[in-house]
């Protein structure tokens, strides 16, 4: 078998066997096949595409490239939660407490934020003494004990992937449909759950721009876990504004603990939570029906359950479950200054991907990997599309830790959102379909 020739078949439209597609991951992966070689196969199936059996394959062959976790020391059905990407999006700080007060094992393994997109492990360092790097006894032992624990990936999960992506962002071939979602599942499943759930994300913040790109995404992803004997969700959600009305590390804490404090700050942000959390408790098997799991759901936050989980959880990894009483003991940045558009009207629109970059300006965010964050500063978002405004309404906080960039940051800020004369829109519907 040779790589030249597997490049010849999919640039003429071929089909490739799992044996081939084995060979080209591993053999890429190895250092067997060279970058030149690996980049011009990624551009044939840039142009000609896969079939779902070659995309299966291809994240099936993708997860073996490294370790495969194996949970079968965790007691019960291991649900797991991926989201594609957003601002402002905290949901697993607000699921996983109520899938464990629900008995639900929740095991999750998450990243850390780059560019304008948070990560979940920032925000949970946002709380004094919090430890995401448990040992994998103690991780186990705290999912059975708990039913809850989240630690900063480790190990060798999907190698290839790693690799494979690094060459498709400097060769133009991220934005291929089942490359990307071959990308997302193959982590997925080397992560060990056996039921996973899929937030996609759609909008000006996603990068999924249209409800049709989101779902043939989610239908491409739902079809490659549920081949490959993982049942799988996805539920395709709106992000052409912030999810929720806080942006920034402690200040998503902050918002999540709100919504477990049954307070609900934001309608969609609840709205996707609940959402989420219910088809994980269905997927778990603690339901027959989407509202028997909505409701159980809701009921774990009204009597406060989900949120003594999160205080448990809190404290099981070091951290001090204070924080989770009283929010206002997590990190506050020295400046909140408040922003105003200067002009009345409605808002119509939002540059959401804008908005992260500007609490990626405040240092909120990593523009590398050796960045390090500020996790106190950030956006608090008043009013939202939609929203009626006079022009000294006030319709945001900057919270910054540096008065240098608080005007570039209100500038940026402003200039992201449309401000009109009439309602173009209100209120957008944050769940926009089911695919499973």
């Amino acid at each position: 078998m040779r790589m030249y020739d597997l490049i010849i078949k999919k640039r003429d439209g071929g089909t490739h066997t799992k044996e081939e597609i084995e060979f080209i991951i591993n053999g890429y992966t190895n250092g067997d096949i060279p970058d030149y070689q690996m980049s011009a196969w990624l551009m044939a199936v840039y142009y000609k595409g896969m079939t779902a059996e070659e995309t299966v394959d291809l994240t099936l062959a993708m997860a073996h490239s490294g370790d495969m976790l194996d949970l079968s020391a965790i007691q019960g059905v291991k649900v797991d939660k991926h989201s594609t990407g957003g601002v402002g999006d905290k949901t697993t700080l607000i699921i996983a407490p109520i899938l464990a007060a629900l008995g639900v094992p929740t095991a999750k393994m998450s990243g850390r934020g780059l560019g304008h997109t948070g990560g979940t492990i920032d925000k949970l360092e946002s709380i004094e003494g919090f430890n995401v790097a448990l040992s994998q006894q103690q991780f186990f032992d705290n999912v059975n004990n708990l039913k809850i624990a989240v630690v900063s990936q480790t190990g060798n999960l999907a190698p290839a992937d790693k690799k494979i992506y690094a060459l498709r962002d400097v060769t133009a071939t991220v934005d291929s449909l089942p490359l990307i979602a071959s990308s997302i599942m193959s982590k997925k499943l080397a992560a060990g759950a056996d039921v996973i759930v899929l937030d996609v994300k759609c909008g000006s913040g996603a990068f999924m721009k249209t409800l049709p790109e989101a779902k043939a995404l989610a239908r491409a992803m739902v079809d490659i876990g549920n081949m490959a004997g993982r049942k799988t969700y996805a539920v395709i959600t709106d992000m052409n504004e912030p999810l929720g009305c806080k942006v920034g590390n402690a200040l998503e804490v902050y918002e999540a603990i709100e919504v477990l404090q049954g307070k609900m700050p934001d309608k969609r942000l609840y709205e996707v939570s609940i959402t989420l959390a219910a088809y994980m408790l269905m997927g778990a098997g603690k339901a027959t029906t989407f509202d028997e799991a909505k409701s159980k759901c809701e009921a774990v936050i009204a009597d406060g359950s989900a949120l003594n989980k999160m205080c448990e959880f809190a404290k099981a990894q070091g951290g001090n479950e204070e924080v989770i009483k009283n929010p206002e003991l997590l990190p506050k940045a020295k400046f909140i200054v408040p922003v105003t558009f200067g002009k009345a009207g409605y808002i119509t629109g939002c540059k959401n991907s804008e908005v992260g970059m500007v609490s990626l300006m405040l240092g909120g965010g990593r523009a590398t990997k050796e960045s390090e964050i500020d996790l106190a500063v950030g956006i608090d978002i008043v009013k939202h599309i939609g929203d009626y405004v006079e022009a000294d309404d006030i319709f945001a906080y900057i919270h910054a830790n540096s008065e240098d960039v608080i005007e570039s940051a209100k500038e940026r800020l402003v200039n992201a959102y449309t401000i009109s004369e009439t309602s173009e829109s209100g209120y957008l519907p944050v769940i926009k379909e089911i695919i499973q």
